[in-house]
């Protein structure tokens, strides 16, 4: 449009410049010019209505309806805490192993105080009413050491709430108010998220009540640092201090996730949001509702992920699926007939693509229950049937050391057989112990370590040192094979690549 209008402009004035008197020239030009001017003007004010109306403009999410509707179901959580106070050495906030022997001797003059009484601390999150009786969702982490809860509605109603049950594995606890004809939330299927969909939430970030913020669904199914059972809703919607346990919406206003975590190194929200599903919080709340405690159900195993390398030792052409790198001896894994390097690729006719995937699958199931699992075992699929059991947790195992090493192997390492003490603390019943390892050797490159306690080789058990030569010399040079090692108390498979035959 300028590089139109702008030679006709010259052009005019030019022909007035040289085809008529200076004056009269003059006036022309300044009238041509002038009737020009309002035409290009004219014309460029119409630019901006076209230019400010792109075709998605009207695609864009409205949430002014769903917030003036769901504020109503969403509450503001004040909590007073009790935090042990540590012992001082006669004056407040200190103990007595944080003053220096130096100057030990002038707080000695302040009194005693060896009954520490405990301190009161405060806190506050969100939730959202699911009952209009009273019960509310919101997060464990909000009510947690609560000697107090004080749960504040959008009409400034105040009540004081007791604490139903509280699940820290999900982090979902359930409030009880004494109240009735409350406005209750929508809940929707988290099942049904699309990654890309607009969610909103609103809460409390930093005590500002009913705040709504906006963004998209980022992922699904991730998992987080201990957060074995919940397969998160990853957002890019502002969450801070505060929102901790308030609803996240879809654009029909219903409610398909509860706002728990923030990936952060300033403390405030830096783009990754995290939200447990709708289904899952509403199933945990079930069952805190009828016991006062949740369940979840048992396999029986300890999986890993696998990487490129391990996925073709076992003759995968891509990873994908849960490897059980060990099944727990009359677990219900066990009793289904599941082994120890076979691949798990379905559970309850949900696909597993990642190990990940599988805990939150199997947490879900009711105990009792039996469901359907399919697995590769030595390269074929097969379809097994598990009746899952109630999980009861572990406790975790101290370091094995190596020591009186025996024997050396193809491997690149010194091993010895595993002594009765060790094997005990590791909870194993066969294998060799790695003593040391050479840093250029097959197992350094693999991933082996000193104190590992090698089980399998190319999927056959190892019971001692001479079976592991034995296993590792029939092994083709530059092939690929899994290597099942015991690391404290979990197993783990390693692709380990073996060089020639020793000479």
């Amino acid at each position: 449009m300028f590089k139109t209008l702008e030679p006709a402009c010259l052009s005019t004035l030019q022909r007035g410049i040289f085809m008529r008197s200076p004056l009269s020239a003059i006036k022309s030009s300044m009238v041509n010019t002038t009737r020009i001017y309002r035409k290009l003007l004219l014309r460029l004010a119409l630019v901006p209505i076209i230019a400010v109306t792109p075709s998605f403009a009207s695609t864009l999410p409205d949430f002014s309806a769903l917030v003036e509707q769901q504020a109503d179901t969403v509450v503001k959580i004040s909590v007073v805490t009790s935090v042990d106070s540590p012992e001082s050495g006669g004056f407040p906030g200190l103990s007595p192993d944080q003053i220096p022997e130096q100057f030990r001797r002038f707080f000695d003059q302040f009194p005693q105080n060896p009954t520490p009484e405990p301190r009161q601390g405060a806190g506050f999150g969100s939730g959202f009413i699911i009952s209009d009786d009273g019960y509310i969702i919101t997060n464990a982490h909000v009510v947690d050491n609560a000697t107090q809860i004080t749960v504040g509605l959008n009409d400034r109603r105040e009540y004081e709430a007791t604490l139903v049950g509280s699940d820290p594995s999900t982090d979902i606890a359930l409030l009880k108010l004494e109240a009735e004809g409350l406005p209750i939330v929508t809940i929707g299927d988290s099942d049904e998220l699309r990654v890309g969909e607009w969610v909103l939430a609103i809460g409390s970030p930093f005590g500002f009540e009913h705040t709504a913020t906006q963004g998209i669904v980022s992922a699904l199914s991730r998992s987080l640092p201990d957060d074995t059972y919940v397969p998160f809703i990853q957002t890019d919607v502002a969450v801070n201090p505060g929102n901790s346990g308030g609803p996240l919406f879809n654009t029909d206003g219903e409610v398909v996730g509860v706002n728990s975590q923030i990936y952060s190194r300033s403390g405030g929200y830096q783009g990754l949001s995290f939200s447990i599903p709708v289904n899952v919080a509403m199933s945990i709340a079930e069952q805190l509702k009828d016991h006062g405690y949740a369940t979840r159900g048992w396999l029986g195993v300890t999986i890993q992920s696998l990487d490129q390398s391990l996925a073709e030792s076992f003759g995968l052409d891509k990873p994908g699926g849960a490897l059980v790198a060990q099944v727990t001896e009359d677990s219900p894994a066990d009793k289904a007939g599941l082994s120890s390097g076979d691949i798990i690729l379905e559970f309850n006719g949900r696909s597993v693509d990642h190990s990940s995937a599988l805990p939150p699958l199997v947490g879900a199931v009711v105990p009792g229950e039996t469901v359907d699992m399919l697995v590769l075992h030595d390269g074929r699929e097969k379809t097994l049937e598990v009746t899952i059991e109630t999980l009861d947790e572990g406790q975790p195992v101290r370091t094995a050391e190596a020591s009186n090493p025996v024997g050396e192997s193809r491997l690149g390492v010194k091993v010895s057989a595993v002594p009765d003490d060790i094997a005990e603390q590791m909870g194993v019943a066969h294998g060799v112990l790695v003593a040391d390892t050479d840093p250029e050797g097959a197992a350094a490159k693999a991933g082996i370590r000193q104190g590992d306690v090698i089980l399998s080789l190319n999927g056959e058990q190892i019971d001692s040192v001479e079976q592991l030569e034995d296993v590792s010399d029939d092994v083709a040079p530059g092939k690929v094979i899994p290597v099942l090692v015991q690391r404290e108390r979990s197993p783990i498979f390693l692709a380990l690549t073996l060089p020639g035959a020793k000479g």
